[in-house]
This record gives structure tokens, C-alpha cells and sequence, in this order.
């Protein structure tokens, strides 16, 4: 799964949509490349694992799905084989922001491009975000259109697929994002509806925050940010401030809330925040499949992977 964009597009909870689909019928492993890390080569996280040690992302999911194998490489040709041969037991690899990396093939090959900014309406970089050519979008044997209004109807979706003009062989999907309870980072068994008195200050590292601001401004009174670039690492001095912002924000009813992906960089820090008595929030989200198409789309790929289970087995 990948993008023609440099991010934004809702990659990552598109991976966690798979995982939460095939982790009950198969084994499932995920290989990123681990951006951000400060360790090299191949690496299978284990329930220690950091964010310093296999990314944001990565370390994302291995919280959240245990028992999926979750590995980082900066090479994934060298890397399959020997993910495999450390687990054989696993059924799929789920290659995460795999899309230029031409050296590796996917048996099905999965691009998200996002509602408010199609690969059809963007450019190569730096003049827009596209990493590479519009045209290369025929790489692709799905394609999938995120982050879209959830009341999106037939008829645009039409008009959206006209101007991608897929392939024959190629298959269009439309998701949403949708965003779930908050959670406690010092206590994930503790969750919070946001009230409408309530003054919120967002603190994130993500390649886009506008829609997640908006949700947050729909559902609080205020919401003040305090953004960083995309995979930011933290450090204390960022930590003083955000306690700083938050203090300043006045004698209020007020909260911090942070991503998921965020939670994961911000781990590290947990015992400063619990010795401080900060209590941050995290804003899950999940993608929701549009127009009836989640059922297509499930059954597209558990039919994909237990062909090639056959056609593998057969060849054994």
C-alpha cells in the first residue's frame, strides 16, 4: 500500500483496516521502511519496542495489534525472505509506503490518493506534493479515495472516477475517516466524550491536522494548536512548552489531545508526563468504507489472498 503524494493521504489507518480484516483468518506481518528510527537493517518488534526503535507507525501497530508481526527495513527485498524465513508461519506482508519501491512487487498493489487532493489535480514536487508522474498511477490494482465526505453520493463518486480514469483492471474505493472516543495516554481504559465547555489544545506531528482540528472545533469551545512537521521527534524542551501553552490557556476547562501516532513518539516521555501530572488525550480514527463498499472491497482481497495460497501451495 502507498501513495503518489508525500503523505497526508490516510495511509496508515487504511494498513490498521487490513490488519483488523485478515488478523483473525491469517497471519499477518507488516513491513515499513521505519522512518525516524535510529536503528539499522531489518528489525521484528517485540512488546519493548520503541518508536526509536522502529518508527511511529510501526510502533503503532504493534500497540494496537499485538499479535501481528510487525517489522521495519530500509531494504524490503532483503527483507522478505528473511522475515519469512524468521516466521514462516506468515500468510501476508502488508508493505507499508511500498508504492515507489520499484526493486519489490506486491502481488496486489493498493494507492490511497486523498478526496480534497487527487493525483489527478497535483504536481511533482516541489511545486505540488506528487513524488512521481500522475501516469504511474497504472501501477496500481486498487485504488482508493480517502478522507471523503462520509455523505459523498453516487453521482460525484462518478465524476471522481471519470477524472481517474482507471484501468480496466483496476478497482475504485471511497472512505471516510472516523474518529473514535479519546483514550487516556497514562491509562488506556480511560476514555472521554469532549463537551462543548471545553478548551482544547492539539498538539501533533502529522503531515495534515485540518481535519482533525475540525472535528475537535465541532465538539469543543476552542481548539488552539501546536503543530510540528510530519514524524517530528520530541524532546524535553517541547514537552516545557506544551505545559507552558497549556498553563496559558487560563483557569478553564481544558485538555491536551494528541494522535495515535503522535502517542507513539510521545511513549518515551510517559513517566515525565505521569511525574508532572499531565494528562494527555489521544484521538483514535478508523476508515469507514462509502457507498456500499467495504463488502466489495473485503471480499476482493480475501479472494486474492487465498488464490495465491492455492496457486503457492500447488507450486510447493
Amino acid at each position: 500500500m502507498g501513495n503518489l503524494t508525500a503523505g497526508g493521504t490516510g495511509k496508515t489507518p487504511h494498513i490498521e483496516y487490513l490488519i483488523s480484516l485478515l488478523q483473525y483468518t491469517f497471519k499477518v506481518a507488516t513491513l515499513s521502511r521505519g522512518y525516524g528510527r535510529r536503528t539499522h537493517g531489518l528489525v521484528i518488534a517485540d512488546s519493548t519496542s520503541t518508536s526509536l526503535q522502529i518508527g511511529d507507525e510501526p510502533s503503532q501497530f504493534k500497540a494496537k495489534f499485538p499479535d501481528t508481526v510487525v517489522s521495519v527495513c530500509e531494504d524490503r527485498v532483503l527483507a522478505v525472505p528473511k522475515l519469512l524465513g524468521d516466521h514462516p508461519e506468515i500468510d501476508v506482508i502488508l508493505l507499508d509506503d511500498a508504492f515507489q519501491h520499484r526493486a519489490i512487487k506486491a502481488g496486489l498493489s493498493i494507492l490511497v490518493t486523498e478526496y480534497a487532493n487527487l493525483f489527478t489535480r497535483d504536481y511533482i514536487m516541489p511545486v505540488g506534493w506528487l513524488r512521481e508522474a500522475r501516469s504511474n498511477y497504472h501501477r496500481a490494482d486498487v485504488i482508493v479515495v480517502s478522507k471523503c465526505p462520509a455523505n459523498i453520493t453516487e453521482a460525484e463518486s462518478e465524476k471522481i472516477i471519470n477524472e481517474i480514469k482507471p484501468y480496466p483492471y483496476q478497482k475504485v474505493y471511497f472512505t471516510t475517516i472516523q474518529y473514535g472516543p479519546l483514550y487516556s495516554f497514562n491509562d488506556s481504559q480511560k476514555w472521554l466524550n469532549i463537551e462543548n465547555d471545553t478548551d482544547v489544545l492539539l498538539v501533533c506531528g502529522i503531515a495534515k491536522f485540518e481535519e482533525l482540528k475540525s472535528y475537535l472545533s465541532s465538539k469543543a469551545r476552542k481548539v488552539f494548536v501546536r503543530d510540528y512537521r510530519d514524524h517530528y521527534r520530541f524532546d524535553r524542551y517541547d514537552l516545557e512548552v506544551i505545559r507552558e501553552t497549556f498553563n496559558n490557556l487560563g483557569d478553564v476547562k481544558k485538555i491536551i489531545v494528541t494522535t495515535e501516532k503522535d502517542a507513539a513518539r510521545l511513549e518515551e516521555f510517559r513517566d515525565w508526563f505521569l511525574q508532572n501530572k499531565i494528562e494527555i488525550f489521544v484521538q483514535p480514527i478508523v476508515v469507514r468504507f462509502l457507498l456500499g463498499g467495504s463488502d466489495r472491497f473485503n471480499a476482493d482481497i480475501l479472494q486474492y489472498i487465498e488464490v495465491t495460497k492455492q496457486k503457492t501451495g500447488a507450486q510447493q
